[in-house]
């Protein structure tokens, strides 16, 4: 039978991801529009989102956090392109973003010594097999593969080098280990649901030790520079930013921030996420036809979550259409890159009451077409 219900919220996308609950278009009154971003106010509201980032994140006070051009692909390249090249990387490729972070090092940096530890889509590489006498890049959730790193203990404290995880997918929905992390980027329209184009940075004491000591062999955009006569742009992490950021999307992401508060801030916002992954757990539990792409429970992720299903490729794109058509479910169809399947977004800015009706829905869609 076709369902009597349909989730009040049909986005189900793994980036931009769905708005907080609640949310409407007037939460974005105060925000300072026409106003220079280097005003007086401009200024309070950019160090406003820093400030709060770093306390419903749990991020150490010595830690410094940074808005920075070009969502997180722009956040991390920036990384890439400031500290890489003293040491030897290591990098973990297990889903798209990886893989592309690999190429760059290789191809665009064209570092030497570069040793890359890959595994399938659904699968982690050996985690044991990194040297962490060497710099590491990793992505701590695969937003592509459905996978993500289960903890923080393979990372050691005594490390040489320095470890640069990108979590945009991550942040806000997992715990995130920052004593095993130097560096970490996300943006704001993964898992707060904000608005695209502006990334965060995240550096430690020892990153701001290897920007302030080493100056890199190839010349450096604009977008790329935090550093100031050979030292750390201070101003950067005070919400003075490298260029005109958009200030409706700034107050959208305090708003993001707020409402994360609201409802009991990192702590309630892991746990709404780990239930919603629970909802589609059950749902697979229950039917033969549909399965998790990440081979283990241990390691898979819970927002990002990633299917295949027994199903043709043309029938799996007719169902896809169909829960469109019906506003039942947008855009749930896996990465162009990753094996052909379903990806549905469980982070806290969705509904578990959203998720469970969209599970009766999968269940009509996949009967509809498979006939």
């Amino acid at each position: 039978m076709k369902p009597a219900n349909k989730p009040s919220n049909p986005c189900f996308s793994s980036g931009p991801c769905a708005k907080h609950p609640g949310y409407t278009i007037d939460e974005l009154k105060d925000a300072p529009l026409g106003r220079s971003h280097r005003s007086s106010l401009g200024k309070e509201k950019l160090a406003l989102s820093i400030a709060k980032t770093k306390e419903i994140l749990n991020i150490p006070e010595d830690y410094k956090v940074g808005i920075v051009p070009a969502s997180d692909t722009g956040a991390f390249e920036m990384l890439m392109w400031n500290v890489l090249g003293p040491r030897p990387v290591d990098v973990l490729v297990f889903e798209s973003f990886g893989k592309g972070w690999a190429n760059d090092i290789k191809n665009e940096l064209k570092l030497e010594n570069v040793n890359i530890l890959s595994a399938d889509y659904g699968e982690l590489p050996d985690l044991s097999q990194v040297n962490f006498d060497h710099d590491v890049v990793f992505t701590w959730n695969g937003t592509t593969s459905g996978v993500k790193i289960p903890n923080g203990d393979w990372i050691p404290s005594d490390r040489k080098g320095l470890t640069l995880c990108d979590a945009t997918s991550a942040v806000f929905a997992m715990d995130i280990p920052w004593d095993k992390i130097d560096a970490l980027t996300f943006s704001w329209q993964k898992v707060l649901g904000g608005e695209a184009a502006h990334g965060m940075l995240v550096i430690s004491p020892r990153v701001v030790e290897r920007l302030e000591s080493y100056n890199p062999p190839w010349p450096l955009p604009k977008i790329f520079r935090i550093k100031k006569k050979g030292k750390l742009d201070e101003s950067i992490f005070e919400g003075s930013t490298i260029n005109t950021p958009s200030m409706l999307c700034n107050e959208d992401y305090l708003q993001a921030l707020k409402w994360a508060e609201s409802i009991g801030g990192l702590k309630a916002m892991i746990a709404r996420s780990e239930e919603n992954l629970s909802v589609l757990e059950d749902f697979v539990a229950k039917h033969n036809w549909i399965h998790f792409l990440a081979k283990e429970k241990q390691y898979r992720s819970n927002t990002s979550v990633c299917f295949t299903v027994d199903l043709p490729e043309d029938k799996l794109k007719n169902m896809i259409k169909l829960l469109a058509e019906e506003k039942v479910a947008y855009d749930i169809g896996s990465y162009k890159e990753a094996p052909t399947g379903l990806r549905i977004w469980c982070g806290a800015t969705v509904e578990k009451s959203d998720l469970e009706l969209l599970c009766q829905w999968l269940e009509w869609a996949y009967e509809s077409v498979s006939k």
